[in-house]
């Protein structure tokens, strides 16, 4: 079930009215959430609903023996057979074709015959998020950051539907405890909520619909039919693309949930402003960032065990996490090429660090770490949305060789909407803090007006139709 549909906006309505209307019968709201939830899982395909629950129940039972074997000597068993269990159905899912299929070319190279089968595998919505976030229930029952829940709770904490099919991924002490703290209907922040959900549908429905159909579809596509400066602006377009598709879909998450009265994390603040890699990831997709920072960075020793072990396990972060993007070549080299930036960066400031006179930092200098950070980012990009390592070289190629060919797909529209993303990344804040501010003032007659015209304008403007946003398939 798509956000932006009318399908989900019948199936809201509904919720919204079922939530606030059992919200003070908390056994009853709970069941009445895990149920809608589920329903709205299960409009995608029903029969991966046992897969949800099942991983729900993994969890619970082995963040139960993870408390009672607290003072054992069993206990890190104990948390590492929880976290296999749960991995292993995104293990199956996800990477069991793409392993099968890597084993078969490498051995056919040789003339030998896989003894794997290769089996087509549908890949569920959200497994990968919901799986992460049934991790970081037992390991912070494990490291002692919360307490077991009851089974209700997080059978409701895995699936609750704003953030059950691409996040954001929420910590267990963020959202556990708001699931039996009192909410107030007459309280809803409905111009945060709103500003959230219709500023979301801007950028998925017009921005990154546009773009996608306009030039990064046709480049990435076929790059040998287009122009170098097209397929500048195709990359460019693509970096925007996925900003606006993802953030646009937290976004309206975020609105959903304080819209039912709950507060999700943040996930993007500005990346493209940002003046290195490291920064980058710390606005990027700030709820995976951190998750792989105290779920598998850290635990593999962090920056405590050396240079040498700092940067073997920044690339084991960086490639685990671009594995975790998806199940292809293209998606490993990218989380590499990642860990090279963050392990040159650390060599880089280490470096700088033993000099005796801080470097100046004029704003030249920061607008070219701003846009060196950027295309690194973008070259990223090219990767992370190829279809093949071949197709991402084609595409690179054309920057070389095109640039006198004519280029029909570079259009006013075009520019403006790149340059419209990129740029509000370096505009002040108080603006758009005055926008809320003013809307939050008026009654709420003048207030739906004003969104009731901002749907029209959203749904005139963008396309007919909206494809599914580009994490649902991670």
């Amino acid at each position: 079930m798509l956000f932006p549909t009318v399908d989900f906006a019948l199936f809201f309505a509904l919720v919204f009215v079922g939530h606030w209307l059992l919200n003070p019968r908390l056994r009853v709201w709970k069941w009445f959430m895990i149920g809608a939830s589920y329903v709205f899982y299960a409009w995608w395909d029903p029969r991966f609903v046992p897969l949800l629950a099942g991983v729900s129940a993994i969890s619970q039972v082995g963040a139960i023996a993870v408390a009672r074997k607290a003072d054992r000597p069993s206990h890190r068993w104990a948390v590492g057979l929880s976290c296999a269990a749960i991995l292993a159905p995104l293990a199956f899912f996800k990477y069991y074709g793409f392993f099968a299929l890597s084993a078969a070319n490498t051995l056919g190279s040789f003339g030998l015959a896989s003894p794997v089968p290769l089996v087509q595998v549908v890949l569920p919505v959200g497994v990968s998020f919901f799986t992460f976030m049934a991790i970081s229930y037992v390991v912070d029952v494990h490291r002692g950051r919360t307490e077991v829940a009851s089974t209700v709770d997080v059978f409701l904490y895995l699936s609750l539907f704003p953030h059950l099919v691409a996040g954001p991924i929420v910590r267990p002490n963020e959202l556990i405890p708001q699931l039996d703290a009192p909410r107030d209907r007459h309280r809803i922040d409905v111009a945060g909520a709103s500003w959230l959900i219709f500023g979301g549908l801007f950028k998925k429905v017009v921005i990154s619909s546009y773009l996608t159909a306009q030039i990064v579809d046709p480049v990435f596509g076929d790059p040998t039919r287009y122009s170098a400066i097209e397929t500048l602006f195709a990359i460019w377009g693509y970096a925007v693309v996925i900003y606006a598709d993802f953030s646009g879909y937290t976004d309206i998450a975020i609105g959903i949930a304080r819209m039912l009265g709950f507060e999700f994390p943040r996930n993007f603040d500005r990346p493209y402003s940002a003046r290195s890699i490291g920064e980058f990831w710390r606005c990027w997709h700030m709820t995976l960032s951190r998750w792989l920072r105290d779920y598998l960075y850290i635990p593999l020793g962090g920056s405590r065990r050396g240079a040498r072990r700092t940067y073997v396990n920044l690339m084991l972060t960086m490639v685990l996490g671009g594995l975790w993007h998806g199940a292809a070549w293209t998606f490993v080299l990218w989380g590499t090429l990642h860990g090279v930036y963050l392990a040159i960066e650390r060599f880089v400031r280490q470096r700088e660090a033993g000099r005796l006179a801080p470097t100046s930092e004029g704003p030249a200098r920061i607008w070219l770490q701003r846009a060196i950070t950027f295309h690194a980012v973008c070259l990223g990009w090219v990767l992370f949305r190829s279809d093949s390592v071949a197709t991402a070289g084609t595409l690179l190629g054309r920057l070389v060789n095109g640039w006198f060919e004519p280029s029909t797909l570079v259009t006013p529209g075009v520019v403006i909407a790149v340059a419209l993303v990129i740029g509000l990344q370096f505009t002040p804040r108080a603006p758009a803090r005055y926008a809320k501010a003013r809307l939050a003032q008026l009654r709420p007659v003048p207030m739906g007006a004003v969104l009731a015209f901002a749907l029209f304008a959203i749904t005139s403007i963008g396309p007919q139709g909206v494809a599914p946003f580009i994490y649902f398939q991670f």
